[in-house]
């Protein structure tokens, strides 16, 4: 089978290497952009380099991996099989982008979202083929889940037919009637949003909030650096979908929330966050005092 995945920022290419890493996949990494290829053959290749140098994988399967993965303009997606898109949580950007993967794609290929909130049905509202939610979690090369949701369009054979792709490739796929942040984030995104209302409000440091909800409550990583992992402006894109779809007071963003994502100070991508990052790994001893955000 041949997948396209159009969109080649950390979940684009999280995605890529999930399916290159599967014996039968071959995999087209479509850059929106059109340009820009060595650098991102460069950041896909990163984590896999990485792995090598730990002797976690051999000369050979870093070169079976990289050796299956086509780096392409959009143009790229027209003779496969399975077209994920991986555009920026916006739903005018992703509306566009798969229109332009309709014009292109072959009649009979299956085109999903990795929409981590965004109603499958609204961004499908301009298409003359049925699209499906196939959601991803970071990093989507070694995160087992899936999120597979259908929309009003989406047909029961499009369904299973996902949940087969993602079994094939490693990952464990839960089927999610459509409504806003699905499940894993409706849940999540509100609890990384009620830690950073926490620390607004001077209650706990960022390392005192992350250490009380790894020892309290056995969580592998505190909700602050996970926002970080993640990305604030995801978070922020996440918590306004579910805020606007519910007018619920308790989906909306807390104020520090908005004013980081304004700063650019998104997390790991950017290398400041709530922590700071060296090539995303978090540097000790860098989180940030509330005193510098002005409040």
């Amino acid at each position: 089978m041949k997948v396209a995945v159009v969109g080649s920022g950390v979940m684009g290419l999280g995605i890529a290497q999930a399916f290159a890493q599967e014996n039968g996949y071959e995999v087209t990494l479509c850059v929106v952009s059109g340009k820009g290829f060595d650098k991102k053959r460069e950041l896909f290749e990163m984590p896999l380099k990485r792995q090598l140098a730990k002797g976690k994988i051999t000369q050979e399967r870093f070169d079976e991996i990289t050796g299956k993965v086509t780096i392409t303009g959009i143009e790229g997606c027209a003779d496969c099989d399975l077209i994920i898109e991986s555009a920026v949580e916006n739903l005018q950007a992703k509306m566009k982008l798969l229109k332009q993967i309709e014009d292109i794609a072959k009649p009979d290929a299956l085109v999903a979202s990795n929409t981590s909130s965004l109603s499958i049905t609204e961004i499908s509202g301009e298409l003359t083929r049925p699209i499906i939610g196939m959601h991803f979690f970071n990093p989507a090369a070694v995160m087992k889940l899936i999120e597979v949701i259908p929309g009003m369009t989406t047909t029961p054979e499009m369904v299973e037919q996902v949940k087969d792709i993602a079994t094939d490739i490693d990952k464990v796929p839960v089927e999610v009637i459509e409504g806003p942040g699905f499940v894993v984030n409706r849940l999540l995104i509100p609890m990384i949003n009620e830690a950073i209302g926490i620390f607004e409000e001077g209650l706990a440091s960022v390392e005192g909030i992350d250490i009380a909800m790894r020892l309290g409550a056995n969580h592998r990583m505190g909700p602050l650096e996970l926002g970080d992992l993640i990305g604030l402006d995801v978070c922020l894109a996440i918590m306004e979908v579910m805020y606007h779809e519910t007018f619920d007071a308790k989906y909306r963003p807390a104020r520090l929330l908005k004013k980081m994502v304004r700063a650019k100070q998104l997390g790991q991508k950017t290398g400041k966050g709530f922590y700071e990052y060296d090539h995303g790994k978090k540097i000790p001893g860098t989180a940030i005092d509330l005193r510098v955000t002005g409040e």
